[in-house]
């Protein structure tokens, strides 16, 4: 009867194409990141272009949304799918707030430890890129999907590092401009919640491999 039940219910299979979908999207918004902090001439053009990849990647949460809200079955707990989702959209989120900061404040000269963090989220969103398409089958990839949560949980760790060491340099060399350090502080503060919103997403997968192990 349970059976019969499940077959004639709502269900929706497209959540993993739309996790992939984010992910992709996270992708592309770090590697225009990237291009921000590489500063010069083009910083303007390339946050107005992470603006856009925002914006894209909003719709895509919110299909999620809308796929939990419809389907009767899901491929594991909806507050895992909404936590999973959710924290992507706000690594992508925390790397338009960059660019917005550069925008607002007319940085076009990046600290080098700026463009390391930067460096990371792209190590970052290409490791959620492989671990992803994983959680198809938790079972059989459960020892891979461990090993990229670690790799995430240490680039955050050495992003903290980056971080730290970025805002000391900074407070020395800005002694005489206190907005300089603000602004750039700020920007460190981005760079920083981008890596923390990549360990989330790691922490919520960890969390369901646990669950379905």
């Amino acid at each position: 009867m349970f059976r019969f039940i499940r077959a004639i219910m709502p269900r929706s299979d497209n959540f993993f194409e739309l996790f992939e979908a984010q992910a992709k999207k996270a992708q592309e918004a770090a590697l225009t990141l990237r291009r921000i902090v590489d500063g010069g001439p083009g910083t303007a053009e390339n946050c107005a272009l992470l603006s856009r990849q925002e914006e894209e990647a909003d719709q895509i949460s919110y299909e999620v949304l809308q796929s939990i809200r419809r389907s009767f079955i899901t491929p594991f707990d909806r507050s895992d799918i909404k936590a999973l989702s959710t924290s992507l959209d706000d690594a992508i989120d925390q790397m338009n707030k960059t660019g917005k900061t550069a925008l607002l404040y007319d940085v076009t000269a990046f600290e080098p430890n700026m463009r390391a963090m930067a460096d990371g989220v792209i190590t970052l969103s290409n490791i959620v890129a492989e671990a992803l398409p994983l959680m198809r089958n938790i079972a059989t990839n459960s020892a891979r999907l461990h090993a990229l949560v670690g790799e995430i949980s240490r680039i955050e760790e050495q992003s903290d590092r980056l971080n730290d060491e970025g805002l000391q340099l900074l407070f020395r060399a800005k002694k005489e401009d206190a907005l300089g350090f603000i602004v750039g502080s700020q920007l460190y503060d981005h760079l920083e919640k981008v890596c923390d919103r990549f360990e989330d997403v790691a922490h919520v997968m960890g969390d369901i491999v646990i669950e379905h192990v």
